[in-house]
């Protein structure tokens, strides 16, 4: 447990001068530093029960110190919608890459649709009660609209920043006044973690695309020259004459 409030489950920790560094994998390929000074204390990770994964007990993460609110009363829970078609219709509007926003949307809430942190963020991207005000969302907890309202403020934020993606993460994490009061990103770890999070996983999308892509074009060049040895092959073949054809058009034999 982190002083902000923020936790890291990890595996096994070690201490390197100032720092501590948490192994988040078994094998310890994965891991996090912090400073020491900044650890609150230590506490036992909860077991999941008897016969359930911890994948089934939580299937998406949830960022930060952020925490899924219960449905409230008199609020029926949003109808079932496509998430893909909401955040790609959102980018489109303000030119912004899809998996840019899903990035965010994760890190933000973990795709919880009723997330809430315990500074009063609200739903799928996190949207302050104010931000949600100025941004024309009523319901943060409208998937499409929070989404909308989201996706419009990143859009604000990056042309705020002269489209400086890790200038505009900090302030969509930490507030506008806190980038420019520091002159980029804040010295907050929470801040620091949460733009290499967004910046790491947004990276790795197009890093499988562009893998894939690329897998696609040698697959698809590898059949065209296989068509076009097999077409010079049949172009560049003899005619074969079959047995009969050939013995009817011998000449006619002579006879005494």
């Amino acid at each position: 447990m982190l002083r902000n409030g923020f936790s890291i489950k990890h595996e096994r920790r070690q201490v390197i001068g100032d720092l501590t560094r948490l192994y988040v994998s078994t094998d310890g390929s994965s891991f996090v530093d912090v400073p020491t000074t900044e650890i609150e204390h230590f506490e036992a990770a909860p077991e999941p029960a008897s016969g359930i994964s911890n994948a089934e007990l939580n299937p998406l993460p949830l960022a930060r110190d952020t925490e899924v609110a219960p449905a409230k009363v008199g609020l029926a829970e949003p109808a079932s919608i496509d998430l893909s078609e909401v955040v790609n219709t959102a980018s489109g509007r303000y030119r912004l890459d899809p998996d840019l926003v899903n990035s965010v949307i994760k890190a933000e809430s973990g795709f919880h649709v009723h997330a809430v942190s315990p500074k009063g963020a609200q739903g799928l991207m996190q949207l302050m009660p104010g931000t949600a005000s100025q941004l024309g969302v009523p319901n943060a907890f409208d998937p499409q609209a929070n989404v909308e309202g989201g996706t419009k403020y990143l859009r604000e934020l990056l042309e705020r920043y002269n489209f400086d993606l890790v200038k505009a993460l900090a302030a969509y994490n930490a507030g506008p006044q806190r980038v420019e009061q520091f002159g980029g990103v804040p010295p907050y770890y929470e801040t620091r973690a949460y733009v290499a999070r967004i910046v790491r996983d947004f990276n790795k999308k197009k890093i499988a695309q562009e893998k894939a892509a690329k897998a696609a074009e040698q697959a698809t060049s590898s059949l065209k020259k296989e068509a076009d040895t097999s077409k010079k092959h049949i172009a560049g073949a003899k005619p074969v004459v079959p047995t009969q054809l050939q013995a009817k058009t011998r000449s006619p034999q002579t006879t005494e």
